[in-house]
């Protein structure tokens, strides 16, 4: 569209207006400008601006629904919307944000717009196939709110406005707080009187005489009243009365009443501070404003925050800080120094250090002819006199790395961990593989089992923070294992495979024939093939670590006289104990195995991929007649990969 800087308030998320659930609010007019920014959020990319915008503020009060209408004056006109979270964020941040967003609507359509309970989405893009109600978005209680209002109508300087009412959603969006006095203090020997408000109220409901306020006694009068921040804004908590005159010191009141204008303040929903509502001040003797106090000083500090119970002119402090210097226990330079200025006026002054105080100790601020030629200058006119001192204490940085000491144990590890408490170190927290955090200074960890452990330590000397994580390995871990086949052929190698776990291990085998070896990895070596079927030995592993605990473990392995694979020819399934099955004989080294037996009619009455498995003479649990019957046998060879097939006949014999 165009690009106009807007300069109207109102027209810029900084100075947006702040609403009220309870009023309609009327924008006669929409001055031309904007259309440069984007607005993130789901329908940035159809390149939503903020053209010709007006932007509005509010918090919730209570959580709910949203409900808003936006009635054009001109029903032709097109005007679209976006609203953002902005709690805890710059209102700026809207621009660059795209998580701020909470609902929209930029429909091409024409005519009123807002949010509705019967409507389905909170995301309505541009275009004409968009509605121009959105579904009310819920707000949180306690969050700020801003709202975009955009006339999308092409560039036309006569455009005719918009009302904006706030109805038929759940959410409270008016302040619940009545409008009162908060507090009141005087200055410059009572010429200046500020007068605190308990809430924002609207900048337009102050009479600029200063006719809503008196001062009583009334031995002065006040002049002219000036809202804190109203001229770039629409809302003030902070008003400053002058008078015609200082005070003679005492105690006064000052009192509110319906000024000028025909009202006391309002705030933003037009409800008015009750007519007599007073404040007491009290006015004391015009003098220098002394150095008054110190913020408190963080970790490390860089910078120094001084406050004063009276503004301080902005012009009369040194921006090259040489108004101040910083003595103490190491040298400090101040580099500059520049206060928060409101009309020329700060009652904070921040100097900026070379380097930061990391030294402990006490420190004091005193004050000198800057290279501006005076001193610091209060709003009365009156310099602070140089020599003028402040103190405060600053505590040494921290460090968390720690100490520890390990006390191994056969079945349990102690550890002992400490840190030195320097530097004035009087909280710790201590956290071991996330089980509950310890507090003491030093502590003891018993652990059962061995192997890495993760620690992490915050401390605090109540200023400076420090955190460290580490890792301490147990290495007493101590486990007796070992693999070796269970059935060795008569050709085979017992060949063990130690998986033992130890630090400098000692290790001790016998095989259960005498031998025995104190090898970590024993040589492969060849059990006797035995005289009957098959015999036992029991292979038994000792170890002893560096710290002379001791585990141990044992297989049994089948020494075997044969492994050659065979099928009976004939098997009585009588129950006697003696050829009562039919199977694949010896099958140790037979993989990927596949039995099975048909009867004369080639019918399968047996089939097992498991040699183990037996057939006892059965199908479908009903004893088999006497006959032959044909078996195949297929498998692999476990050493040579061979693919082995058999076919053969046994008989059944009862």
């Amino acid at each position: 569209m165009f690009s106009q800087a807007c300069t109207t308030l109102g027209q810029t998320p900084s100075t947006a207006f702040p609403v009220c659930g309870t009023s309609v609010f009327s924008q006669s007019i929409v001055p031309n400008c904007g259309g440069d920014k984007s607005i993130p959020g789901p329908c940035g990319n159809d390149g939503v601006t903020d053209t010709n915008p007006f932007w509005y503020k509010f918090t919730c009060f209570a959580s709910g629904t949203l409900g808003f209408l936006i009635e054009p004056v001109d029903k032709t006109d097109d005007y679209d919307w976006q609203l953002f979270d902005i709690t805890d964020h710059s209102p700026n941040d809207v621009y660059t944000n795209r998580s701020l967003f909470v609902a929209c609507n930029w429909s091409g359509r024409f005519g009123n717009t807002g949010t509705s309970s019967s409507a389905n989405s909170l995301e309505n893009c541009a275009g004409d196939g968009y509605p121009t109600f959105s579904r009310m978005p819920n707000l949180i209680e306690g969050h700020n709110y801003i709202l975009l209002v955009s006339h999308f109508t092409a560039f036309d300087p006569g455009q005719d406005g918009y009302k904006l009412s706030f109805n038929g959603g759940t959410a409270n969006i008016t302040d619940p707080t009545d409008p009162e006095l908060l507090s009141a203090s005087a200055a410059c020997g009572g010429a200046i009187i500020r007068v605190k408000l308990n809430k924002k109220m609207k900048c337009g409901s102050l009479a600029n005489d200063g006719s809503d306020f008196t001062i009583t006694p009334a031995v002065g009068k006040i002049v002219s009243a000036t809202g804190v921040n109203c001229s770039s804004g629409f809302d003030v908590d902070s008003v400053e009365l002058t008078l015609d005159g200082p005070l003679p010191p005492g105690d006064y009141t000052v009192n509110i009443k319906k000024g000028s204008d025909a009202n006391t303040l309002l705030d933003n929903c037009d409800r008015q501070i009750t007519e007599g509502d007073k404040l007491s001040v009290t006015v004391y003797p015009v003098q220098p404003t002394p150095m008054d106090s110190i913020n408190p000083v963080g970790c490390a500090p860089n910078t120094l925050q001084l406050v004063f119970n009276n503004n301080i002119r902005c012009n009369s402090i040194a921006d090259d800080g040489s108004d101040f210097t910083v003595s103490g226990p190491t040298a400090v330079t101040v580099t500059s120094a520049n206060g928060s200025c409101t009309g020329g006026l700060s009652a904070v002054i921040q100097l900026t250090l070379s380097t930061p105080i990391v030294d402990a100790g006490l420190y004091t601020v005193t004050l000198k002819q800057g290279s501006d030629g005076n001193t610091i200058i209060d709003e009365c006119g009156l310099p602070t006199p140089a020599g003028s001192q402040i103190s405060f204490t600053a505590v040494d940085t921290v460090n968390a790395a720690f100490d520890y000491k390990i006390f191994y144990g056969c079945k349990t590890d102690t550890v002992i961990f400490s840190h030195n408490g320097n530097h004035g170190v009087n909280n710790w927290q201590w956290t071991f593989d996330n089980q509950t955090p310890r507090d003491a200074q030093s502590t003891i960890m018993y652990y059962s089992n061995f192997g890495e452990k993760a620690i992490s330590l915050i401390v605090s000397n109540g200023v400076c923070t420090d955190s460290t994580n580490a890792t301490i390995l147990l290495d007493n871990t101590l486990v007796a294992a070992f693999d070796v086949s269970s059935d060795l052929c008569p050709e085979d190698m017992a060949t063990i495979t130690n998986l033992s776990q130890a630090k400098d291990g000692i290790y001790t085998w016998t095989f259960g024939n005498g031998a025995t070896s104190n090898s970590k990895e024993p040589a492969p070596f060849h059990y006797q093939p035995p005289v009957t079927r098959q015999k036992l030995y029991t292979i038994n592993l000792t170890v002893q670590d560096a710290y002379g605990c001791i585990a141990s473990a044992s297989k049994v392995v089948r020494a075997l006289n044969t492994c050659l694979i065979a099928v009976p020819s004939a098997f009585t399934p009588n129950s006697d104990g003696k050829n009562d099955f039919l199977y694949p004989l010896n099958a140790y080294k037979a993989v990927n195995l596949e039995f099975r037996v048909f009867n004369r009619l080639g019918q399968l009455v047996f089939f097992t991929t498991d040699w183990t498995r037996k057939w006892d003479g059965t199908y479908k649990g009903n004893p088999q007649p006497t006959g032959t019957y044909v078996w195949m046998l297929t498998y692999t060879h476990r050493d040579t990969g061979e693919k082995i097939f058999y076919k053969g006949t046994s008989v059944l014999l009862r």
